[in-house]
């Protein structure tokens, strides 16, 4: 099934439910690799001890922790009847981890691996129905964590980023530009062999060698730019992140796939080269005239992204 547009799939998927407060949370914490991974479960209001719900393990965009989109995307899953786990990726956030700040697509899809085992072990979650929701830069790593991986019964992609090597000679400055940047993250990685890890701002509103420079959301107090956010990028980022080829990932996806995006957020290209590699059940949904940023803590856009994400898993949890 392929949807072009919202309306597609009824009035019904958005409906505004007055959803119960009380969402009980849980700090959790799991081992990747020897490190020590925290994380927070989001637990529905009217969940009694001793039932067993559907999981969906929550990640987010680039440089992001469990305090910002993620965890609100875990909230909403957790009103809507699952049981969430949004948490800090290796190296981020309140996890573990001597290299930090890191981009790296490798060790973020692992961590996803390890996120979901340990799901599966939690008494709460029924570990047959174990579903992944990634945001923006995670939607790649959320696809091929769950490619071939028992753990996950479907995904879902909100405002993906995907990219290949096309798309990111667009963004970053042509072959050349690549270049440039690659050769910092080779140098910057020599730099952390040597015991000095080379950092910047990930997001200001006035620095202009920031990552992202004046960039809605992460420059905010009031929206991303929360008290716990790191807010640090390591230079060594970019050689992983440009070589990354998240479209490919497609190719190997297994699992029945939703996809929420917008012809007005990032990367649409991306998404529509991955659509065009996923082979059986797969939807898509476009919202009209939806920012990347508005995807990410906009009310009216995240009820209608969560209310199409917890459709979709409902659906294949129902076995239909």
């Amino acid at each position: 099934m392929r949807l072009s547009t919202l309306s597609a799939i009824g009035a019904a998927l958005l409906h505004s439910t007055a959803f119960a407060a009380g969402i009980e949370t849980r700090p959790v914490s799991f081992q990747n690799e020897g490190v020590t991974l925290a994380g927070t479960l989001y637990l529905p209001a009217d969940y009694k001890p001793g039932e067993k719900r559907p999981g969906v393990l929550v990640t987010g965009a680039w440089t992001s922790i469990k305090e910002q989109m993620s965890g609100l995307y875990a909230e909403e899953m957790a009103e809507r009847g699952f049981i969430a786990l949004a948490f800090d990726f290796r190296g981020w956030g309140q996890s573990g981890g001597n290299i930090r700040f890191k981009e790296d697509p490798a060790a973020k899809t692992d961590d996803i691996v390890a996120a979901a085992d340990f799901m599966a072990t939690l008494p709460e979650i029924d570990a047959g129905k174990i579903a992944g929701l990634g945001i923006c830069a995670s939607a790649g790593y959320m696809a091929a964590a769950a490619s071939g991986n028992p753990d996950f019964t479907a995904i879902s992609l909100v405002a993906p980023w995907l990219h290949d090597k096309a798309i990111v000679e667009r963004i970053y400055g042509g072959a050349d530009g690549v270049s440039r940047l690659i050769a910092t993250s080779r140098e910057a990685e020599e730099a952390e062999r040597n015991g000095q890890p080379r950092m910047i701002v990930a997001a200001s509103a006035n620095d202009s060698t920031a990552l992202m420079y004046q960039i809605p959301y992460y420059t905010e107090p009031t929206r991303g730019l929360t008290p716990q956010y790191d807010n640090k990028f390591n230079l060594a980022s970019w050689e992983p992140w440009l070589t990354y080829d998240s479209v490919a990932t497609g190719d190997r996806l297994d699992k029945p796939t939703l996809i929420v995006h917008s012809e007005a957020a990032a990367v649409p290209q991306g998404t529509h080269a991955f659509l065009a590699r996923l082979h059986g059940d797969a939807s898509e949904i476009w919202l009209d005239g939806v920012t990347q940023f508005d995807f990410y803590d906009n009310p009216q856009h995240v009820t209608r992204a969560a209310d199409a994400v917890a459709a979709h898993f409902e659906r294949i949890n129902r076995g239909s």
